[in-house]
C-alpha cells in the first residue's frame, strides 16, 4: 500500500512538472488563449485599408465589446466597436459608402466602419502624433478621442489641460477616459506581444 502511494505520488508530480515545462515552452499559446483575438481576418483587412495598426483595432474592440457583435451599450453605441447610428451615418456620408447603419451588427461593416473612424481621429491629430516619440503617447491620443470625442481632447490640447500624451494622462478630466486609454493600452500591449509573430512573420 505504502509503494502504491509513493508511485501515485510520483505520477501526479510528473504531471505537474510535465505541465509547467508544457506552459513554459507553449507561453505564447497560453497567451493567445487567454487574451483572444477573434475575427483577425476584419481586423487585418480594416487595418490594411485603413493604414492602422492592427492591434490598436484589435484591442479597441476587446475594451469596447469584449468580441460580442451583436452588443447593444445602454446609450445606443452598436456592434464590436460600439458605434453610435449618428457616428456611422456620417462616416457613410463622408466616405461616400452606402447607408450601413441597419448592418453595425455585422462584423465586417462594423469593424470597416469603425477603422476608418480611427483613421480619421488620427489625420485630426496628425500634427501632435508626428511630434510624439513613444508608440502608448500615440495611442493614448487616439483612444482618448475615441472614448471622448476629438471635440473634448481637443479643448483639452488648446487649454493645456492635457498634453496628449500617456505620462500625463492623470490630467484628463474624465476618469472613463483614463481608464479606457489605460485598458487599450494594456490589451495592445498583450495582443502585439503574443500575436506579432503569427500577423507579420507568416501566413495565419
Amino acid at each position: 500500500m505504502f509503494f502504491a502511494f509513493f508511485r501515485k505520488k510520483r505520477v501526479f508530480a510528473l504531471l505537474f512538472i510535465s505541465l509547467v515545462v508544457l506552459l513554459f515552452y507553449s507561453n505564447d499559446w497560453l497567451g493567445r488563449w487567454i487574451y483572444p483575438i477573434h475575427y483577425q481576418k476584419e481586423i487585418r483587412l480594416a487595418s490594411s485599408q485603413n493604414t492602422l495598426d492592427p492591434f490598436l483595432v484589435s484591442a479597441i474592440i476587446r475594451v469596447e465589446s469584449n468580441f460580442e457583435s451583436d452588443k447593444v451599450s445602454s446609450k445606443g453605441a452598436i456592434g464590436l466597436m460600439q458605434l453610435m447610428p449618428d457616428t456611422a451615418e456620417w462616416i457613410a456620408n463622408v466616405s461616400g459608402s452606402e447607408n450601413i447603419t441597419d448592418r453595425m451588427t455585422t462584423p465586417d461593416v462594423n469593424i470597416q466602419v469603425g477603422a476608418w473612424y480611427i483613421s480619421s481621429l488620427q489625420k485630426q491629430f496628425e500634427q501632435r502624433i508626428a511630434k510624439m516619440d513613444s508608440k502608448e503617447d500615440r495611442i493614448a491620443l487616439v483612444a482618448a478621442a475615441y472614448n471622448a470625442g476629438p471635440g473634448n481632447v481637443n479643448k483639452w490640447l488648446e487649454n493645456g489641460t492635457w498634453d496628449g500624451s500617456f505620462t500625463e494622462l492623470s490630467l484628463v478630466p474624465f476618469g472613463e477616459t483614463r481608464h479606457y486609454v489605460q485598458r487599450i493600452i494594456y490589451y495592445y500591449k498583450k495582443h502585439e506581444r503574443y500575436y506579432s509573430e503569427i500577423w507579420y512573420n507568416r501566413e495565419s
